[in-house]
């Protein structure tokens, strides 16, 4: 019988489950706004490759935590390492990247030249942008399944009532409707920043 108790502690409401899936999809909306900064506009910015993994010492590391970035002017980004010894590697992983960058050592710092973008460049960016814009909406999807499932679990295990569990369910619809439609907003303006001239 304790057992049964304890389980009453545990189990969430419906506001609870509901500001949840808000947090959850705050920090997935968050991930997608850093992932498209990483994506290449016309100009240069230190966040086009701060997240550039690099192979430092063996272990996969993103470029801002080996070296100081910056943009003297819109076409190029200066690499500044602390280490010395890894210029190579952050050479190599800038060439690898996705982003098609052309970096020159001069044996202290990476000067990664940023060309103006052509239009099949554009293109391909584009279709990037796309792929990221639907994992961002899988990520948003995926939490309101969670929360879906949790609102049916309250009602199968009689916390709640049928209509609370459908008035949650339509509230949790409203929650993910509002964040799908930024992310659309989002995508709409980083489209047409990306197919500017």
């Amino acid at each position: 019988m304790p057992d049964r108790d304890n389980d009453a502690e545990i189990q969430l409401t419906p506001e609870e489950v509901l500001t949840e899936v808000e947090r959850k999809m705050g920090r997935a909306m968050e991930a997608l706004d850093r992932e498209l900064a990483s994506l290449r506009t016309g100009r240069a910015t230190p966040s086009l490759i701060e997240n550039v993994s690099v192979d430092y010492y063996g272990t996969p590391t993103p470029l801002k935590q080996i070296a100081s970035i910056s943009a003297p002017d819109a076409r190029a980004i200066m690499v500044q390492p602390w280490d010395k010894q890894a210029l190579r590697d952050i050479e190599r992983g800038l060439m690898k990247s996705e982003m098609g960058f052309n970096p020159s050592n001069d044996g202290n710092m990476i000067t990664v030249p940023i060309p103006p973008l052509n239009q099949e460049r554009r293109q391909e960016l584009v279709r990037l942008l796309k792929r990221k814009i639907e994992e961002g909406k899988v990520s948003v999807r995926n939490v309101r399944r969670d929360g879906l499932e949790s609102l049916r679990k309250l009602e199968r295990d009689k916390a709640i009532s049928q209509d609370q569990n459908r008035r949650s369910q339509d509230q949790l619809q409203k929650t993910t409707d509002s964040f799908i439609k930024n992310i659309d907003q989002v995508s709409t303006a980083k489209e047409a920043e990306i197919l500017q001239v």
